[in-house]
């Protein structure tokens, strides 16, 4: 029984560095316009909207959202008002701090610890772990989050949530400038 439970082991983890070594890279996009900056597309009012969707790909939650960039220097705040279509609320309030030329870094009250971002080209790759409830539970999840600019004022953002190193959902999101 112990040699069958290390098989499986050994199995999972090597389907899961199989999908992990096909994924896209940051460094794919360094070509790509229009270049992304966050303090440039996320200035100013902006709109979204989007879903979450589970591990299976059923949609388990739709949303819009109202959200606000503000930034002096390299410090920038992004309030996000979200509206639920079960008629719940949230606010995120992202404090992003510009650290390099393609870096970024972010914190939020539902972010354990720091987001750290990177751009190339039009792709912003920022990975973070959000708290999230659960059951009444505070539930931590590992977010691989890709903003892709389409333009100067329309981007589409694709979430993939891990926990364990496993898929567990996905959230896609259109953000436009009003």
């Amino acid at each position: 029984m112990n040699r069958v439970m290390v098989l499986k082991t050994a199995f999972v983890a090597a389907i899961v560095a199989l999908l992990v070594g096909c994924s896209a890279q940051i460094e794919d996009y360094q070509g790509e316009q229009p270049q992304l900056k966050l303090e440039e597309f996320f200035n100013g009012d902006l709109v979204a909207y989007g879903m979450v969707q589970d591990y299976s790909g059923k949609v388990i939650q739709r949303f819009h959202a109202d959200l606000k960039g503000t930034w002096n220097g390299s410090e920038g705040i992004l309030d996000e008002q979200f509206y639920y279509a079960d008629g719940t609320e949230q606010e995120r309030i992202w404090y992003i701090t510009k650290t390099g030329e393609n870096s970024y870094e972010g914190r939020a009250s539902d972010v354990e610890g720091v987001a750290e971002g990177t751009t190339a080209g039009n792709v912003l790759n920022w990975s973070y772990t959000l708290i999230i409830e659960r059951d009444g539970e505070p539930f931590a999840v590992n977010l691989d989050d890709w903003l892709y600019l389409v333009d100067s004022d329309n981007m589409i953002n694709r979430t993939q949530m891990y926990k364990y190193g496993l898929p567990v959902g996905e959230i896609t999101l259109y953000i436009g400038k009003k």
